[in-house]
C-alpha cells in the first residue's frame, strides 16, 4: 500500500483553528482518494489505487506537494502504512521506500511516534533514544509496565498489525472560512488568502466530479472599524460553463477584486460554492492527443467581461428562428450558453448579413446586382413571425420569402430573396458568402 502523511507547520494557534486547517486540507485531499483520515495532527491518505489515475507515483507526488505547499503543508512523507508515514514526516524524511521499513524506523527519534509521548521520560531513563531502542525492549516487560497502545502502535508502524481509520466524509455543500495572518487594507491583496480557499474548493469539486458556475467570496471587517463600514462585504463570481480550473478562477476573481474598495481592514474570508454542476470529464486516449496551445475562448471572454464590464463583451447565440434578421442573438459573455443548441438550417447560410436587405433592380424577371444574377440553389421558403410584434413601431415582424443562392460575375456568391405577399413581388440582397 502507498500512504502519505501531510503535516502543517507547528504554531501556537488555538485548537479550533488547527482543526479547521486540517479539515480544509482533508477536504482538498479527497480529490486524490476517498481514503483520507485526520489523525495525530496530520492528514493521512491511502493512494495506492489512485497512482495510475494521476500518471504514476512521481507525478502524484509532485502535484500533492506543489498544491499542498500553497495550503500550508510543511512536510510530506510516503510509506507502506499510515503510522510509518507520519513518523517519517515528523522526522523530515519523505521517501519511506528507499530502504526496508524497519531500517528507516529504527533510526528515528522515539518522539516521532505519538504513542511514545506519555512514556518518553521513563523510556529515556532506561536509555531509549530511537524507535529501534524501544522496539528491542522485552515485550513482556513493556506490556506490564506501559499501556497496550504503545505495543499496538509499534506493531502497526512496522507493518505487523492492521490499522483502523475513520475516513473523512465528503461534505454535501462547500463553505470554508480562513482567518488571515494579517489585516488586509486593499481588495486585490485578498487574492492571496482567497486562492487557498479556491484550492480547497477545487479539490472538493474534483472529488464530486463537478464544476462551479457561481461562487461567493465574503470578507469580515476587523473589529476596530468605524460603524459606517459595516460587518463586511461579498462578491459573487459567475462563469458561463462549469469549471474547477484554479488558475482561471483566480484570474477571474482578481479582475473583480481590482474593482472593489474596502471600507475597513479585513481579517476573515469565507468562500461558498453556490451553483455546482456535474462536469463532463474528458476521456484519455491511447494515442497521443494533439497539442493544445492557448486558452479556451470562453475563459478569455469571461476575463475580459470581468475587466471591461459584462455589457461590453458580447457573443452570438443561434436561435430557433428561420428569419435571418432574428436568427442570431447577442448575449453577454458571462451568461451560460443554451444547454441544447438550436439546429442549423439545411441550406447554406451567408457569412456576412446586411443590416437591412437591399432592394435589387429587376430586368426580365431576373434580379440584377453588378450584373444579372444566376440563381444556383433554392428556393428555401421562410414563413413566420406573425406572433412577433415590434411594439415601438406597432407592426408585426411577419416575413414570407423565397431565398436563393445566386452568383454574380462581379460580386461572387450572394444570398437573395423574393417577397411573396406584396402586391408587386421584389428581389432583395440579404448577404454575401465568403
Amino acid at each position: 500500500m502507498l500512504w502519505s502523511a501531510l503535516l502543517l507547520p507547528s504554531a501556537d494557534d488555538t485548537a479550533s483553528s488547527t482543526d479547521a486547517a486540517l479539515r480544509a486540507l482533508a477536504t482538498w485531499a479527497l480529490q486524490f482518494t476517498p481514503r483520507v483520515a485526520v489523525a495525530d495532527g496530520a492528514v493521512l491518505m491511502e493512494v495506492e489505487g489512485s497512482v495510475r489515475l494521476f500518471g504514476g507515483r512521481r507525478a502524484l507526488r509532485d502535484r500533492v506537494w506543489s498544491e499542498g505547499r500553497e495550503l500550508g503543508v510543511s512536510q510530506l512523507a510516503w510509506a507502506p502504512n499510515s503510522l510509518a508515514a507520519l513518523a517519517l514526516a515528523r522526522a523530515g524524511i519523505e521517501n519511506g521506500f528507499r530502504q526496508p521499513l524497519p531500517v528507516l524506523l529504527d533510526a528515528l527519534p522515539m518522539e516521532c511516534l505519538s504513542a511514545v509521548h506519555p512514556h518518553r521520560l521513563t523510556l529515556a531513563h532506561i536509555g531509549c533514544r530511537t524507535l529501534g531502542d524501544v522496539r528491542r525492549l522485552p515485550r513482556g516487560g513493556m506490556a506490564r509496565r506501559f499501556d497496550k497502545h504503545l505495543l499496538a502502535a509499534l506493531d502497526q508502524a512496522y507493518g505487523l498489525a492492521p490499522e483502523v481509520h475513520q475516513w473523512v466524509a465528503l461534505p454535501e455543500h462547500f463553505h470554508e472560512r480562513l482567518e488571515l495572518m494579517f489585516r488586509v487594507d486593499d481588495a486585490p491583496a485578498l487574492l492571496f488568502g482567497a486562492r487557498r480557499l479556491l484550492l480547497v474548493m477545487s479539490g472538493w469539486l474534483a472529488a464530486r466530479h463537478s464544476g462551479v458556475t457561481a461562487f461567493t467570496l465574503r470578507w469580515a471587517h476587523d473589529a476596530m472599524r468605524s460603524r459606517a463600514a459595516g460587518e463586511g462585504g461579498e462578491i459573487t463570481i459567475r462563469t458561463a460553463e462549469p469549471t474547477r480550473d484554479i488558475e482561471h478562477l483566480c484570474r477571474l476573481l482578481a479582475e473583480h477584486l481590482a474593482q472593489v474598495k474596502l471600507l475597513a481592514p479585513v481579517g476573515d474570508l469565507a468562500l461558498h460554492a453556490q451553483e455546482v454542476h456535474r462536469l463532463k470529464e474528458r476521456s484519455a486516449s491511447l494515442l497521443p492527443d494533439a497539442v493544445r496551445q492557448g486558452e479556451a475562448l470562453h475563459l478569455v471572454l469571461e476575463r475580459l467581461a470581468a475587466r471591461l464590464g459584462p455589457q461590453r463583451v458580447l457573443r452570438p447565440v443561434l436561435r430557433e428562428d428561420h428569419r435571418q434578421e432574428w436568427m442570431c442573438h447577442w448575449q453577454t459573455a458571462p451568461m451560460p450558453l443554451p444547454r441544447k443548441p438550436a439546429p442549423a438550417p439545411d441550406l447554406p447560410q451567408p457569412t456576412f448579413v446586411l443590416p437591412m436587405p437591399l432592394k435589387l433592380a429587376v430586368r426580365g424577371n431576373r434580379p440584377i446586382y453588378q450584373g444579372e444574377l444566376q440563381l444556383l440553389l433554392g428556393p428555401q421558403r421562410v414563413e413566420g413571425g406573425w406572433w412577433d410584434r415590434d411594439e415601438a413601431a406597432g407592426i408585426a415582424r411577419n416575413v414570407v420569402r423565397d431565398y436563393w443562392v445566386a452568383l454574380s460575375q462581379q460580386a461572387g456568391v450572394l444570398w437573395v430573396f423574393q417577397t411573396r405577399l406584396d402586391e408587386a413581388p421584389a428581389w432583395f440582397l440579404h448577404g454575401h458568402f465568403a
